[in-house]
Protein backbone atom coordinates (compact mmCIF):
# COMPACT_ATOMS: atom_id res chain seq x y z
CA UNK A 1 0.00 0.00 0.00
CA UNK A 2 2.99 2.32 1.04
CA UNK A 3 4.77 1.52 -2.27
CA UNK A 4 1.60 2.30 -4.42
CA UNK A 5 0.90 5.60 -2.53
CA UNK A 6 4.52 7.12 -3.16
CA UNK A 7 4.23 5.52 -7.06
CA UNK A 8 1.18 8.34 -6.97
CA UNK A 9 3.79 11.15 -5.31
CA UNK A 10 6.14 10.60 -7.56
CA UNK A 11 3.58 10.66 -10.88
CA UNK A 12 1.79 13.64 -9.89
CA UNK A 13 5.01 15.35 -8.91
CA UNK A 14 6.74 14.58 -12.51
CA UNK A 15 3.52 15.31 -14.82
CA UNK A 16 3.58 18.59 -12.83
CA UNK A 17 6.82 19.37 -13.41
CA UNK A 18 6.54 18.28 -17.07
CA UNK A 19 3.40 20.36 -17.51
CA UNK A 20 5.06 23.67 -15.99
CA UNK A 21 8.32 22.91 -18.15
CA UNK A 22 6.37 22.16 -21.26
CA UNK A 23 7.16 24.30 -24.39
CA UNK A 24 3.56 27.34 -25.30
CA UNK A 25 1.99 27.34 -28.36
CA UNK A 26 4.41 27.62 -31.22
CA UNK A 27 2.29 29.74 -33.27
CA UNK A 28 2.05 31.99 -30.18
CA UNK A 29 5.68 32.27 -30.17
CA UNK A 30 6.02 33.39 -33.24
CA UNK A 31 3.67 36.07 -32.91
CA UNK A 32 5.65 37.48 -29.57
CA UNK A 33 7.64 40.34 -30.45
CA UNK A 34 10.51 39.71 -27.94
CA UNK A 35 10.54 36.55 -29.49
CA UNK A 36 11.17 37.79 -32.64
CA UNK A 37 13.78 40.35 -32.11
CA UNK A 38 15.61 37.03 -30.24
CA UNK A 39 15.30 35.39 -33.54
CA UNK A 40 16.74 38.50 -35.14
CA UNK A 41 19.53 38.28 -32.79
CA UNK A 42 20.74 35.10 -33.21
CA UNK A 43 18.96 32.95 -36.23
CA UNK A 44 20.02 29.55 -34.98
CA UNK A 45 17.87 30.33 -31.55
CA UNK A 46 15.16 28.14 -31.22
CA UNK A 47 11.37 30.05 -30.08
CA UNK A 48 11.27 27.22 -27.66
CA UNK A 49 14.48 28.32 -25.38
CA UNK A 50 11.91 31.06 -24.42
CA UNK A 51 8.73 28.21 -22.69
CA UNK A 52 7.12 28.24 -20.78
CA UNK A 53 6.74 32.04 -20.40
CA UNK A 54 6.80 33.96 -23.76
CA UNK A 55 5.64 37.42 -22.85
CA UNK A 56 7.85 40.40 -21.69
CA UNK A 57 7.14 43.88 -21.51
CA UNK A 58 10.98 44.55 -21.07
CA UNK A 59 14.22 43.32 -22.90
CA UNK A 60 15.69 40.74 -20.70
CA UNK A 61 18.42 39.71 -22.67
CA UNK A 62 20.40 43.32 -21.69
CA UNK A 63 23.33 43.44 -19.19
CA UNK A 64 21.05 44.35 -16.12
CA UNK A 65 21.69 47.92 -14.25
CA UNK A 66 22.66 48.06 -10.99
CA UNK A 67 19.10 48.16 -9.46
CA UNK A 68 17.26 46.08 -11.83
CA UNK A 69 16.71 43.43 -9.74
CA UNK A 70 14.22 45.77 -7.79
CA UNK A 71 13.21 47.81 -10.60
CA UNK A 72 12.12 45.14 -12.90
CA UNK A 73 9.97 43.39 -10.26
CA UNK A 74 6.10 45.22 -11.29
CA UNK A 75 7.12 43.66 -14.72
CA UNK A 76 8.07 40.28 -13.88
CA UNK A 77 4.75 40.17 -11.98
CA UNK A 78 2.56 41.73 -14.71
CA UNK A 79 4.79 39.18 -17.51
CA UNK A 80 4.11 36.04 -15.07
CA UNK A 81 0.61 37.18 -14.69
CA UNK A 82 -0.47 37.65 -18.36
CA UNK A 83 1.39 34.45 -19.38
CA UNK A 84 -0.99 32.68 -17.17
CA UNK A 85 -4.37 33.62 -18.09
CA UNK A 86 -3.67 32.95 -21.91
CA UNK A 87 -5.72 29.98 -22.56
CA UNK A 88 -3.01 27.78 -23.75
CA UNK A 89 -1.72 27.13 -20.53
CA UNK A 90 -5.03 26.19 -18.95
CA UNK A 91 -4.50 22.16 -19.72
CA UNK A 92 -0.92 22.87 -17.45
CA UNK A 93 -2.70 24.86 -14.80
CA UNK A 94 -5.41 21.99 -14.59
CA UNK A 95 -2.65 19.45 -14.11
CA UNK A 96 -0.94 21.28 -11.00
CA UNK A 97 -4.61 21.64 -9.47
CA UNK A 98 -5.32 18.28 -10.24
CA UNK A 99 -2.11 16.97 -8.50
CA UNK A 100 -2.47 19.14 -5.92
CA UNK A 101 -5.42 17.61 -5.28
CA UNK A 102 -4.77 14.12 -5.85
CA UNK A 103 -1.78 14.51 -3.34
CA UNK A 104 -3.89 16.26 -0.60
CA UNK A 105 -5.98 12.86 0.11
CA UNK A 106 -2.46 10.82 0.95
CA UNK A 107 -0.59 13.52 2.37
CA UNK A 108 -0.74 12.38 5.89
CA UNK A 109 -0.36 9.05 4.43
CA UNK A 110 2.99 10.21 2.79
CA UNK A 111 4.14 12.26 5.70
CA UNK A 112 4.10 9.90 8.65
CA UNK A 113 6.87 7.60 7.54
CA UNK A 114 8.91 10.51 6.60
CA UNK A 115 8.44 12.31 9.99
CA UNK A 116 8.91 9.39 11.95
CA UNK A 117 12.39 8.58 10.29
CA UNK A 118 13.46 11.55 10.95
CA UNK A 119 12.99 11.53 14.45
CA UNK A 120 14.37 8.20 14.82
CA UNK A 121 17.27 8.13 12.50
CA UNK A 122 19.72 10.67 13.24
CA UNK A 123 21.64 10.48 9.63
CA UNK A 124 18.51 11.00 8.06
CA UNK A 125 17.49 13.84 10.14
CA UNK A 126 20.91 15.33 9.70
CA UNK A 127 20.89 14.66 5.91
CA UNK A 128 17.24 16.39 5.80
CA UNK A 129 18.61 19.45 7.65
CA UNK A 130 21.35 19.64 5.21
CA UNK A 131 19.10 19.93 2.22
CA UNK A 132 16.21 22.10 3.93
CA UNK A 133 19.46 25.04 4.60
CA UNK A 134 19.99 24.64 0.95
CA UNK A 135 16.79 26.16 0.31
CA UNK A 136 16.21 28.95 2.64
CA UNK A 137 17.34 31.50 0.34
CA UNK A 138 20.51 32.21 2.32
CA UNK A 139 22.33 29.70 -0.06
CA UNK A 140 20.53 31.15 -3.49
CA UNK A 141 21.94 34.78 -2.30
CA UNK A 142 25.46 33.32 -1.90
CA UNK A 143 25.47 32.09 -5.07
CA UNK A 144 24.12 35.16 -6.17
CA UNK A 145 27.51 36.69 -4.47
CA UNK A 146 29.78 34.24 -5.68
CA UNK A 147 28.42 35.17 -9.18
CA UNK A 148 28.54 38.48 -8.77
CA UNK A 149 31.62 38.52 -7.73
CA UNK A 150 33.33 36.39 -10.33
CA UNK A 151 31.95 38.55 -12.59
CA UNK A 152 33.49 41.70 -11.70
CA UNK A 153 37.12 40.07 -11.19
CA UNK A 154 36.98 38.58 -14.27
CA UNK A 155 34.92 40.75 -16.46
CA UNK A 156 32.50 38.13 -17.26
CA UNK A 157 28.94 39.58 -18.27
CA UNK A 158 27.18 36.59 -18.18
CA UNK A 159 28.29 35.69 -14.11
CA UNK A 160 27.15 39.33 -13.21
CA UNK A 161 24.21 39.09 -15.27
CA UNK A 162 23.56 35.17 -13.54
CA UNK A 163 23.91 37.33 -10.20
CA UNK A 164 21.33 39.51 -10.58
CA UNK A 165 18.77 37.14 -12.16
CA UNK A 166 19.30 35.14 -9.16
CA UNK A 167 18.76 37.83 -7.10
CA UNK A 168 15.52 38.82 -9.00
CA UNK A 169 13.80 35.51 -9.47
CA UNK A 170 14.17 35.07 -5.49
CA UNK A 171 12.10 38.14 -4.92
CA UNK A 172 9.99 37.81 -7.63
CA UNK A 173 9.02 34.18 -6.96
CA UNK A 174 9.05 34.66 -3.12
CA UNK A 175 6.53 37.38 -3.50
CA UNK A 176 4.41 35.41 -4.90
CA UNK A 177 4.84 32.88 -3.07
CA UNK A 178 4.16 34.81 0.31
CA UNK A 179 0.78 36.29 -1.10
CA UNK A 180 -0.45 32.90 -1.67
CA UNK A 181 0.67 31.94 1.91
CA UNK A 182 -1.06 34.67 3.56
CA UNK A 183 -4.63 33.83 1.37
CA UNK A 184 -4.55 30.07 1.70
CA UNK A 185 -3.23 29.78 5.20
CA UNK A 186 -2.56 26.24 5.19
CA UNK A 187 -1.56 24.34 8.41
CA UNK A 188 1.99 22.76 8.59
CA UNK A 189 2.26 19.15 9.51
CA UNK A 190 4.17 19.95 12.73
CA UNK A 191 0.39 21.90 13.78
CA UNK A 192 -1.93 19.87 12.80
CA UNK A 193 -5.31 20.41 14.67
CA UNK A 194 -8.81 19.41 13.35
CA UNK A 195 -7.72 17.79 9.92
CA UNK A 196 -5.44 15.18 9.05
CA UNK A 197 -4.12 16.78 6.03
CA UNK A 198 -3.48 20.61 7.54
CA UNK A 199 -6.37 23.02 7.84
CA UNK A 200 -6.94 25.43 5.57
CA UNK A 201 -7.85 29.17 6.96
CA UNK A 202 -8.30 31.23 3.89
CA UNK A 203 -7.54 35.18 4.14
CA UNK A 204 -6.62 34.26 7.76
CA UNK A 205 -6.30 37.19 10.57
CA UNK A 206 -2.93 38.54 9.75
CA UNK A 207 -1.61 39.00 13.55
CA UNK A 208 -2.28 35.16 14.10
CA UNK A 209 -0.25 34.96 10.92
CA UNK A 210 2.85 36.56 12.40
CA UNK A 211 2.66 35.17 15.68
CA UNK A 212 1.80 31.54 14.78
CA UNK A 213 3.45 31.04 11.22
CA UNK A 214 3.98 27.92 10.58
CA UNK A 215 -0.50 27.66 11.52
CA UNK A 216 -0.98 28.85 8.27
CA UNK A 217 2.54 29.29 5.50
CA UNK A 218 2.74 25.67 4.29
CA UNK A 219 1.18 26.29 0.97
CA UNK A 220 2.89 26.22 -1.50
CA UNK A 221 6.40 25.76 -0.84
CA UNK A 222 9.13 28.63 -0.71
CA UNK A 223 11.77 26.23 -0.67
CA UNK A 224 11.12 24.69 -3.51
CA UNK A 225 9.97 27.31 -5.61
CA UNK A 226 13.66 29.11 -4.61
CA UNK A 227 15.70 26.33 -5.39
CA UNK A 228 14.25 25.52 -8.58
CA UNK A 229 14.38 29.13 -9.65
CA UNK A 230 17.60 29.66 -8.88
CA UNK A 231 18.21 26.45 -10.99
CA UNK A 232 16.33 27.43 -14.04
CA UNK A 233 18.26 30.35 -14.10
CA UNK A 234 22.09 29.17 -13.54
CA UNK A 235 20.84 26.02 -15.73
CA UNK A 236 19.61 29.02 -18.89
CA UNK A 237 22.85 30.81 -18.49
CA UNK A 238 25.18 28.26 -18.51
CA UNK A 239 23.75 25.75 -21.27
CA UNK A 240 26.87 24.36 -21.68
CA UNK A 241 27.57 22.70 -18.01
CA UNK A 242 25.19 20.07 -18.61
CA UNK A 243 25.84 18.78 -14.67
CA UNK A 244 23.55 21.68 -13.50
CA UNK A 245 20.47 20.21 -14.10
CA UNK A 246 20.95 16.70 -13.15
CA UNK A 247 22.23 18.02 -9.65
CA UNK A 248 20.16 20.39 -9.34
CA UNK A 249 17.27 18.18 -9.78
CA UNK A 250 18.61 16.09 -6.97
CA UNK A 251 19.02 18.84 -4.75
CA UNK A 252 15.29 19.75 -5.07
CA UNK A 253 14.30 16.05 -4.20
CA UNK A 254 16.65 16.36 -1.44
CA UNK A 255 15.16 19.73 -0.12
CA UNK A 256 11.56 18.44 -0.51
CA UNK A 257 11.55 15.34 1.26
CA UNK A 258 13.54 16.90 3.86
CA UNK A 259 10.58 19.38 4.07
CA UNK A 260 8.13 16.45 4.84
CA UNK A 261 10.29 14.91 7.28
CA UNK A 262 10.90 17.83 9.42
CA UNK A 263 7.25 18.26 9.08
CA UNK A 264 7.14 21.74 7.17
CA UNK A 265 5.19 21.01 4.56
CA UNK A 266 2.67 18.29 2.63
CA UNK A 267 3.57 16.47 -0.86
CA UNK A 268 0.77 18.38 -2.01
CA UNK A 269 2.38 22.10 -1.43
CA UNK A 270 4.97 20.99 -4.29
CA UNK A 271 2.68 20.97 -7.79
CA UNK A 272 2.93 25.11 -7.95
CA UNK A 273 6.12 25.53 -6.24
CA UNK A 274 7.28 23.88 -9.26
CA UNK A 275 5.56 25.53 -11.27
CA UNK A 276 6.33 28.91 -9.92
CA UNK A 277 10.51 28.10 -10.04
CA UNK A 278 10.25 27.12 -13.40
CA UNK A 279 7.70 29.78 -14.63
CA UNK A 280 9.96 32.47 -13.23
CA UNK A 281 12.93 31.18 -13.98
CA UNK A 282 12.36 30.71 -17.44
CA UNK A 283 10.77 34.23 -17.33
CA UNK A 284 13.89 35.89 -15.99
CA UNK A 285 16.66 34.35 -18.19
CA UNK A 286 15.58 34.13 -21.88
CA UNK A 287 17.83 31.60 -24.04
CA UNK A 288 21.50 33.46 -23.27
CA UNK A 289 22.38 32.19 -27.13
CA UNK A 290 20.82 35.37 -28.03
CA UNK A 291 22.32 37.34 -24.80
CA UNK A 292 25.05 39.67 -26.12
CA UNK A 293 26.35 39.89 -22.71
CA UNK A 294 27.38 36.56 -22.74
CA UNK A 295 31.41 36.08 -22.86
CA UNK A 296 32.28 32.71 -23.89
CA UNK A 297 34.43 32.36 -26.43
CA UNK A 298 31.83 31.11 -28.66
CA UNK A 299 29.46 33.87 -28.16
CA UNK A 300 31.53 37.19 -28.54
CA UNK A 301 29.26 38.19 -31.86
CA UNK A 302 28.29 41.54 -30.51
CA UNK A 303 31.36 42.22 -28.41
CA UNK A 304 33.01 45.47 -29.29
CA UNK A 305 37.48 45.75 -29.63
CA UNK A 306 37.23 46.97 -25.84
CA UNK A 307 35.65 44.51 -24.22
CA UNK A 308 37.72 42.00 -25.86
CA UNK A 309 41.08 43.74 -24.80
CA UNK A 310 39.88 43.43 -21.09
CA UNK A 311 39.74 39.33 -21.61
CA UNK A 312 43.44 39.77 -22.28
CA UNK A 313 44.02 41.09 -18.66
CA UNK A 314 46.06 38.85 -16.02
CA UNK A 315 43.03 37.90 -14.09
CA UNK A 316 40.94 37.13 -16.91
CA UNK A 317 43.74 34.78 -17.94
CA UNK A 318 43.87 33.16 -14.27
CA UNK A 319 40.25 32.78 -13.84
CA UNK A 320 40.43 31.25 -17.34
CA UNK A 321 42.03 28.33 -16.22
CA UNK A 322 40.11 27.90 -12.76
CA UNK A 323 37.35 25.58 -12.63
CA UNK A 324 34.77 25.09 -10.27
CA UNK A 325 32.72 21.97 -9.16
CA UNK A 326 30.56 20.49 -6.28
CA UNK A 327 32.20 19.32 -3.03
CA UNK A 328 30.71 17.44 -0.29
CA UNK A 329 32.85 17.17 2.86
CA UNK A 330 31.61 15.36 6.17
CA UNK A 331 30.14 18.61 7.92
CA UNK A 332 28.56 19.92 5.07
CA UNK A 333 28.56 21.01 1.16
CA UNK A 334 30.08 23.31 -0.84
CA UNK A 335 32.28 24.52 -3.77
CA UNK A 336 35.10 23.32 -5.09
CA UNK A 337 37.81 25.48 -6.87
CA UNK A 338 40.98 24.82 -8.65
CA UNK A 339 43.29 26.23 -11.02
CA UNK A 340 45.40 24.85 -14.19
CA UNK A 341 48.78 26.47 -14.24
Amino acid sequence: MRFRVFSIVIFFLLFGLRAAASPGDPSHAKDSTIVDSLAAASPDTTHTALSPSTYSTIDRRALPGVLDFITNLPHDWADWSVDNIKLQYWPQISLIAASTAALIVYDNQLWTPLAKEYNRNKTFQTTSDLFVDIGDGRFQFGLSAVFLGYGFLAGDQRAIRTASEVTEVILASGGVVQLLKHVTGRESPIDITSNPTGRWDWFPNQINYLHHTSFYDAFPSGHLTTVLATLVVIANNYPEQTWIKPLGYAACAGVSMGLVAQSVHWWSDYPLAIALGIGFGNLLSPNPDADVSVTSVDKKKDKDIGELNEDTSTISRLLSQTTFAPAYQPDGMGIAMSVRF
